[in-house]
């Protein structure tokens, strides 16, 4: 029962990532507002559930990992009925916003709960599970909004978010007052504004699009909120991201790891369509279909990988997933050029189960290595990471397939330019990722050598 709200509530977390977004051309003529105002309904939930990661972690030390995630669960269906009876664009985005806020704890706040409930034996399998219902929500948002909005209507995409939130809160809540109690660490307050006020203007630099000096000033604040979080969280009785914890091999490697791994994800969501559309001339509904192979690999394999982690150990199948993605980008750049659509699908066929092999194994190790009152301080550690890696990827993969088709109207570009693009793009993915799995190798190497001496 414990595990099936916790995967409830991740999978409703990230089908609110997806799920909306088919629904932004009517959003934008139902509630009077122009196409790119209506695109913050997608963007104000992204950056919002960046921003506030790593705080619901520490709130769920503070409060109590069970209670704090009662609490972002409340939140997500309270806000997702205020998003449901929206009278504008303006309430909207408030209510996405609220509800990203929510969503940030029911997708941090699990992965420790599962720490605490499950035996180490079985860790993996938990993990993977958690991973690919957290698959199944992104990849079945776009169709499920789409039928919803066809026969109902935008406003039961809201509706269908908020009875699954209800559904994960009444799974979770008689399963998690059975926990152990466990020493609740103080809120550091002042922390947790300074860090969500500098993810906010860093992710923000980086996916809003109104020139040079806009985006400068942005990264100027970003890196100033930092410097003052920094010597705020030296003074702090518990930090909300103490550098001790940070300094762990396992937990700043892997929150590093976390982060490469989600910008690298992120590329087959930015160049696919341009890539499927421009250089093999598929049409929307084609393109939606090759899309979804990688997702539907994830969750056919998710549960698979977790069962490999408990069997052959973390350390080391955080390495092997790592290499099964490297395989899968360098296919990625060479295949298609070679094969067309099937040298395409062949690559995120492969790319998908190495993200669920890392993701399971790595969430294995970090959690099994800190201590138990700051597991959910970890959880969101990990789950700022992988949504800064998301958010950096989605701009940084963009530049970089443009960069490598030599225009900036990639819309236009002819279908040879969009093949050198996607080489380039992929190779460099793929060389980042050979670096993350050297890390990982080092890594393990010397946690040996030390359990060793």
């Amino acid at each position: 029962m414990l595990l099936a709200g916790l995967a409830v509530s991740m999978l409703t977390a990230s089908l609110g990532t997806s799920a909306a977004n088919v629904a932004l051309p009517t959003l934008a003529e139902d509630l009077g507002g122009r196409f790119g105002e209506a695109q913050w309904v997608a963007l104000a939930y992204l950056l919002a559930m960046t921003a506030t990661s790593a705080a619901s972690g520490v709130l769920g030390d503070a409060l109590g990992r069970p209670r704090a995630l009662a609490i972002g669960a409340g939140v997500f269906v309270v806000a997702s009925i205020g998003a449901a009876f929206a009278p504008s664009l303006p309430v909207l985005i408030a209510a996405r916003v609220v509800q990203g806020m929510g969503a940030a704890v029911m997708m941090a706040l699990p992965l420790a709960i599962a720490r605490d409930a499950t035996p180490s034996t079985h860790l993996g399998r938990a993990m993977g599970m958690l991973g690919t219902t957290g698959a199944i929500g992104t990849a079945s948002g776009p169709a499920v909004g789409g039928l919803l909005l066809q026969g109902l209507g935008w406003p039961a995409i809201f509706w269908t978010m908020a009875g699954l939130g209800g559904v994960a809160l009444a799974l979770t809540m008689p399963s998690v007052g059975g926990l152990p109690r466990r020493e609740r660490a103080p809120f550091d307050l002042a922390g947790v504004v300074l860090l969500t006020g500098g993810v906010a203007l860093y992710a923000l630099a980086v996916t809003v699009e109104e020139g040079p000096v806009v985006t400068t000033a942005l990264i100027i604040g970003a890196v100033a909120a930092g410097a003052v979080f920094a010597i705020v969280e030296r003074r702090a009785v518990a930090p909300v991201l103490p550098m001790r914890m940070l300094a762990d091999r396992v937990l700043g490697i892997g929150s590093i790891l976390n982060l490469v791994v989600g910008a690298a994800m992120m590329s087959t969501l930015v160049i696919g369509p341009f890539f499927l559309g421009g250089a093999l001339g598929l049409g929307a509904a084609q393109i939606g279909l090759v899309m979804a192979a990688g997702p539907i690999t994830s969750v056919c394999t998710g549960m698979i990988a977790g069962r490999v982690v408990d069997r052959c150990g973390a350390a080391g199948m955080t390495a092997a997933g790592l290499a099964v993605m490297t395989t899968g980008s360098f296919a990625l750049a060479l295949l298609p050029g070679w094969l067309g659509l099937p040298g395409y699908v062949a690559g995120t066929v492969l790319l998908a189960p190495g993200y669920q092999l890392f993701l399971a194994a790595n969430n294995t190790a970090v959690l099994g290595s800190v201590p138990p009152r700051r597991r959910g301080t970890a959880s969101g550690a990990l789950a700022l990471a992988r949504n800064l890696g998301m958010v950096t990827g989605a701009s940084l993969m963009g530049a970089l397939y443009a960069a490598g088709a030599g225009t900036n109207e990639i819309s236009t570009a002819p279908a040879e330019a969009l093949r050198t693009g996607l080489l380039v793009t992929y190779v460099t993915t793929g060389i980042a990722l050979v670096g993350a799995a050297a890390l990982a190798l080092l890594s393990n190497r010397a946690h040996r050598t030390v359990e060793e001496q």
